[in-house]
């Protein structure tokens, strides 16, 4: 089927600084530039960031809709099998910010291991730091970090932490052995990785397979006084039980780039205002909320790939994406 004619696009949720740079590299196409996706009629391709998802009544609603291009590596907001079934593609980002994401890892890991957050709280309400013990942090030096995810991300990671002395070992369901001996590290077993590392840091993409990775059963082989570190999908974690695990003092602390239902998370009001027929959604929220106001959690809104570069690199490839099927020959499909 040949697209290379005048197609509509629409993007949601991108922001203004960028729409003229897109204009120009789709001027043969009419571009359309919309705020939230309720607002999309119709239209042949539609990008999308991980903010907005996409159901079925979504896909039902663009009768026109023939591609949805992902503004990201997951895809996991998309209705994808329904997508399939009425024949429209779906691409994505497969890399971007590999080192842009690593580098963020590191800055929740220092924030956490020097408590830099809780004595800036305290310095900016009492002016003065009141108790220097209460603020004692550790070397990552000599440390043992886990690293569950060796992809682009997760690589990065291990060369960092190389930088800073660490010892690494690793976990992925597909190890690649000579990236393992180029960079120096050891694959392990899940259970022996959370039981001996001292910083346990996920980069997998949320699957069926993945959902609650790391759950109370895992947690309860972690090392005690652990710290661990999300900046790949909420999902992946089962929030009630991290709840539990941080509470009971197994694990020490937390640095977490994204939560379990991140995108229903509001205000209080929300949360008793919203018609929650599934309890259990309703109980991860209040999890939500209470690991936000933990003093041993660091909890940042989903920012860990926000550069300049890592967003310049999302754009070129979305385009690429787009201008590659409508040119019959596309390229990045989710399958």
């Amino acid at each position: 089927m040949m697209y290379n004619i005048n197609m509509k696009i629409s993007y949601v949720g991108l922001n203004e600084d960028k729409h003229e740079e897109i204009k120009k590299v789709l001027k043969e196409h009419e571009v359309h530039f919309y705020n939230k996706i309720e607002e999309v009629k119709n239209t042949d391709i539609l990008s999308i960031f991980v903010d907005t998802v996409v159901s079925k009544e979504d896909i039902n609603r663009m009768a026109d809709l023939k591609m949805i291009a992902t503004r990201s590596t997951g895809y996991d907001n998309v209705d994808k099998d329904y997508a399939k079934e009425r024949n429209i593609i779906v691409s994505n980002v497969p890399s971007y910010g590999a080192r842009t994401v690593a580098e963020f890892t590191f800055s929740l890991i220092l924030a956490l291991s020097r408590n830099a957050y809780v004595s800036y709280e305290e310095m900016k309400n009492d002016g003065k730091c009141k108790d220097l013990d209460h603020f004692e942090g550790f070397d990552l030096s000599g440390k043992t970090i886990g690293v569950i995810g060796t992809g682009s991300i997760g690589k990065n990671v291990i060369r960092i932490a190389e930088g800073f002395g660490m010892k690494v070992v690793a976990y992925d369901m597909y190890p690649d052995d000579a990236s393992a001996v180029a960079l120096g590290f050891e694959y392990i077993s899940l259970d022996e990785l959370v039981s001996t590392s001292d910083i346990i840091t996920l980069h997998i993409p949320y699957l069926e397979s993945t959902h609650h990775l790391v759950n109370e059963e895992l947690l309860s082989k972690f090392k005690k006084g652990s710290y661990l570190i999300n900046t790949s999908r909420g999902e992946v974690v089962d929030t009630k039980a991290l709840l539990k695990y941080l509470n009971s003092g197994i694990l020490k602390g937390a640095g977490l780039d994204v939560l379990e239902g991140e995108r229903k998370i509001g205000d209080e009001l929300d949360l008793l205002n919203g018609d929650y027929k599934d309890i259990d959604e309703f109980k991860v929220l209040l999890a939500d909320h209470k690991l936000i106001d933990m003093p041993n959690v660091i909890v940042t809104p989903h920012i860990a790939f926000n550069t300049v570069e890592a967003k310049d690199e999302i754009q070129r490839v979305t385009l690429d994406n787009i201008l590659s099927f409508i040119n019959n020959e596309p390229i990045n499909l989710i399958k």
